[in-house]
């Protein structure tokens, strides 16, 4: 079997990245960021401790709420490479997002039910997040494009 040398194949044999895919990738990317500095606040002690004096930004935080943010920043880093994979990631954030507003407006005033230490901009940025989520899983297909698996 011969492999096409020619300069035109090296051109078409490259990957389109679509809108929805970088925002994928932000986004993953940021939160991320956010879990890991959350540690810098948090430390390891008070895995699920209700205090709102531990803040990042003025979103309260503890390690089991970074870890949280670890795990999707992963998952938008690792799911962000094709059109389909950055639509599963939104997906999954505006699911994920929708429940964790949901959960921070029951659990906001009840600390013993709080083991992620929301506040209310975590609940401002859990809505947003559950948002942009929707964005990226319903960015417009373009019709046509046998490079668009997604």
């Amino acid at each position: 079997m011969t492999v096409p040398t020619s300069p035109s194949h090296a051109t078409t044999n490259t990957t389109r990245r679509w809108p929805h895919q970088w925002i994928a990738l932000v986004v993953g990317v940021v939160y991320l960021l956010v879990g890991l500095a959350g540690f810098a606040v948090t430390g390891f002690d008070g895995f699920t401790e209700h205090d709102h004096s531990q803040t990042l930004m003025g979103f309260a935080i503890n390690p089991l709420h970074n870890i949280v943010h670890i795990l999707i920043g992963v998952l938008g880093v690792t799911l962000w490479r094709t059109p389909s994979g950055a639509r599963t990631y939104g997906w999954i954030l505006a699911i994920g997002y929708g429940a964790a507003f949901i959960y921070g407006l029951i659990v906001v005033n009840n600390p013993d039910a709080n083991i992620l230490n929301i506040n209310g901009a975590d609940n401002v940025l859990h809505v947003l997040s559950a948002v942009v989520g929707l964005v990226i899983a319903l960015w417009p297909r373009r019709e046509g494009s046998a490079t668009n698996h997604g």
